[in-house]
């Protein structure tokens, strides 16, 4: 499913216009990124937690040369589902 097939689908469900529910998606999803480059965490009880997590610093291979190098730390995006979506996920 794409965006548009979501936006299509909740426009459905909720009872309302498409553009309503790409504003309201739109509107979600960049509350959520928001959030987590704050540094917060977004947690939706029994479908998930939006987080954000430190990779350590690393060695690596340039695969073209073979050649090391250091991958610098950075923060990643991470999502713990819920049980109730693993459930939902499991039937």
């Amino acid at each position: 499913m794409n965006k548009t097939e979501l936006v299509a689908t909740i426009a459905e469900k909720a009872g309302m216009t498409k553009a309503d529910a790409a504003r309201a998606l739109d509107a979600t999803l960049e509350t959520i990124t928001e959030t987590m480059a704050s540094g917060d965490q977004v947690a939706l009880i029994g479908f998930g937690t939006f987080k954000t997590a430190t990779r350590a610093a690393r060695s690596g291979r340039n695969p073209k040369t073979g050649e090391v190098m250091q991958i610098a730390e950075a923060t990643v995006p991470r999502f713990a589902a819920g049980k109730s979506l693993k459930d939902a996920v499991n039937k």
